[in-house]
């Protein structure tokens, strides 16, 4: 019964770790989202960016995707599978049309061995912008 009892413990341990280790990666995750938007202030969420004009792309692990449009951040939580989010892996995104809409799936392809990891739909872009500071 003893045995039982130890095997039983140990597996509720081994469930709940990846659970643990998830909360680990989040508080990093958002610690350095809220970095990246120091000094900002959001704006209205919107429901696409046209894509022509994205400069670039910053996956903040098991969190959100930043894009950038000149001084402009955008941060997208997405709607499912922002815990798949991972530095190591490139966004893999077809487009419909000329912009990125929150109703888009992006694969999440690792980018050393290749290897499809996932994916995420996107949610609501939010800007962030720069605070003007008084004109002296």
């Amino acid at each position: 019964m003893r045995i039982f009892i130890v095997t039983a413990s140990l597996a509720l341990i081994a469930f709940q770790a990846p659970a643990f280790a998830q909360d680990k990666v989040n508080q990093a995750g958002e610690a350095r989202l809220t970095e990246m938007i120091e000094g900002r202030t959001a704006g209205q969420p919107l429901r696409c960016l046209p894509s022509h004009t994205l400069d670039s792309s910053t996956i903040i692990d098991g969190t959100a995707i930043v894009y950038r449009r000149g001084s402009t951040l955008y941060v997208n939580r997405p709607r499912s599978g922002a815990e798949s989010l991972d530095d190591a892996d490139v966004l893999v995104t077809t487009l419909y049309g000329a912009q990125l809409c929150q109703t888009d799936k992006v694969d999440l392809v690792d980018r050393y061995s290749r290897i499809w990891n996932g994916f995420v739909l996107l949610g609501d872009f939010i800007p962030y912008e720069r605070v003007k500071s008084a004109e002296r």
